[in-house]
Formats: structure tokens, C-alpha cells, sequence
């Protein structure tokens, strides 16, 4: 019986009856919120893994720490949906923190909520690392690609690959391998550099390597195409000040805002725990 025919039936004083309405008309309203989002993964990549990279930008031992902050973010969003997080390749800063990550973000719809995140991070905080207790401006960018599938075909010439091995460190390298296990591939024609050192086996590492090198030139490729129909390209921008697409402020206030959305809020620490699907959904609805 549908739910209008049984509310029409039902009594009022009957408070078991109703209260039990009540939680199917909000489970329908989940499941038609639901519904609505997959509506706008309508893309074919949307449904893919997620190849995440992230890179500290201006702002030295500061933008180090950001950069891992926002890797633990993304780290703990994937928890929370399930998914699986698979290591590529990271380097560290100088004092704390990474210079630079790349992992794999395996799940359904990955790609497509992850989309939302690509461009640059910038964070507003009293510094951890300053005596003096000053405030400071941090950057990070992040990049999202789709990681690609066995039935997309990527040509690539074996001549064109530059290919060298080295000994890994790092996240799970050094004190673990003791070859030159580490793989780093240059495609020479479009100077695009992966690497990988997360396996022991140098042939897991290149492997994975050439997934994600494949994945790139993919994109690449969209990219070009995407160039031809768009007259006015948006390029990427500098990782510093004035080109944020989400700003994190710390202090003097609390408060995270989308600047391409609006979308806000003032629950800092639960963004930072990874409660991103507010920011996510806002995004893809005005896409």
C-alpha cells in the first residue's frame, strides 16, 4: 500500500501508525536525495576509481603540513564511504609533512564525487610551527583523475618511455627495501612524470606507474578535446594567493566556504575528518 493511501487510513491518535509514517517518509526522502546526486554522475568516468594527487604550494614548512592535513582529509572521506585507499607514490617536506602525494582512491563513483575537489586549497591558521604565534596563509592544489579502465584504450610507444629505477623511501621504502625497487617514467614527448614506490616489487611499482601514466595521458587527451569545444579554457591556476577554490579558516574564526558554491560551514573539524559530501553535492549542482 502506498504511503499516501495509509496516511489517509490512519488515525490520528494512533501515534504507532504515524511515528512509523513519519520514518518511511523520511527514508523515501533519502532514497530520492540519492536518487537526485547519482542523477548528476551522469558522466561515463563519474563511476570510476579516482587517481588524487596532491602538492603544497606557497607557503614552505606551512603549505608541507597543509598538504598532509588535506591528504588525511580525503583519507578519512574515503573511510567513511567505504572506499579503498591505495598508496603511490608520496615525497616528504624538508621539516613535516609532503611536498607531494598521488594515491588511488578505489570505489564507486569515486571519480565523480572527487571531481569537485580538483584546484587549490588555501588555509588560514596561527602557525604550529611559529613561536612567535602568528597567523599564516597556507596553499596546496589537488588533482583528480579518473583511473581508467581495461576497455579504454591508451596507445603508447615503449620508445617514447623513459624509465629509471631507483631506492625506495619514504612511506614504506626506506628501512623496507634494500633494491632499487622504485620505479619513475618520463613520457618523453609530453615530459608527463609518474612514479611509484609504495610495492617492493619493482614490477608491482612499474605496473602501477604505468596505470596512472596511462590515466594521465587519457585525461590529457580530454583535456585537448575539451580545449577545441571550449573557447574560453579555463587554465589551471598558480598554487597561491587569489586562485582558492575553498578557503579554511582557522582563525581568527571558524569557518570553510566554497567560493564557487558558497557553500559554508563552521564545523571545521568535521570537514577535516573528512565530512565533505556538503561541499561535494553543492558543486555538482551547479555544474
Amino acid at each position: 500500500m502506498e504511503i499516501g493511501e495509509l496516511l489517509g487510513i490512519t488515525d490520528e491518535s494512533d501515534k504507532g501508525s504515524l511515528s512509523h509514517l513519519i520514518e518511511e517518509v523520511k527514508k523515501l526522502e533519502k532514497e530520492l536525495a540519492a536518487l537526485e546526486f547519482k542523477s548528476m554522475l551522469s558522466q561515463k568516468e563519474d563511476v570510476l576509481n579516482a587517481i588524487l594527487s596532491i602538492n603544497s604550494g606557497a607557503g614552505g614548512t606551512e603549505a608541507t603540513d597543509w598538504a598532509n592535513m588535506l591528504l588525511r582529509m580525503y583519507t578519512k572521506w574515503s573511510e567513511k564511504k567505504g572506499y579503498v585507499t591505495q598508496w603511490v607514490d608520496s615525497l616528504p617536506g624538508e621539516e613535516c609533512g609532503i611536498k607531494n602525494a598521488t594515491v588511488i582512491i578505489k570505489g564507486a563513483y569515486a571519480y565523480g564525487y572527487l571531481k569537485s575537489e580538483i584546484g587549490v586549497h588555501r588555509l588560514v591558521r596561527i602557525s604550529p610551527f611559529d613561536a612567535n604565534k602568528r597567523r599564516h596563509t597556507s596553499f596546496a592544489s589537488v588533482d583528480v583523475i579518473p583511473e581508467i579502465t581495461d576497455e579504454i584504450n591508451v596507445d603508447i610507444n615503449p620508445a617514447d618511455l623513459r624509465i629509471d629505477t631507483y631506492r625506495a623511501g619514504g612511506r614504506g621504502g626506506q628501512h623496507v627495501n634494500v633494491t632499487d625497487s622504485a620505479v619513475r617514467i618520463t613520457h618523453v614527448p609530453t615530459n608527463i612524470v609518474v612514479q611509484c614506490q609504495n610495492e617492493r616489487s619493482q614490477y608491482k611499482n612499474k605496473s602501477m606507474a604505468m596505470k596512472v601514466l596511462k590515466a594521465r595521458l587519457y585525461e590529457r587527451e580530454r583535456e585537448e578535446q575539451r580545449k577545441k569545444v571550449t573557447k574560453h579554457y579555463a587554465s589551471k591556476k598558480k598554487i597561491e594567493w587569489g586562485s582558492q577554490i575553498r578557503s579554511y579558516v582557522l582563525h581568527p574564526y571558524s569557518m570553510i566556504k566554497d567560493h564557487r558554491t558558497n557553500f559554508q560551514t563552521s564545523n571545521n573539524q568535521a570537514v577535516l575528518d573528512g565530512a565533505l559530501d556538503g561541499f561535494m553535492e553543492a558543486y555538482l549542482k551547479n555544474v
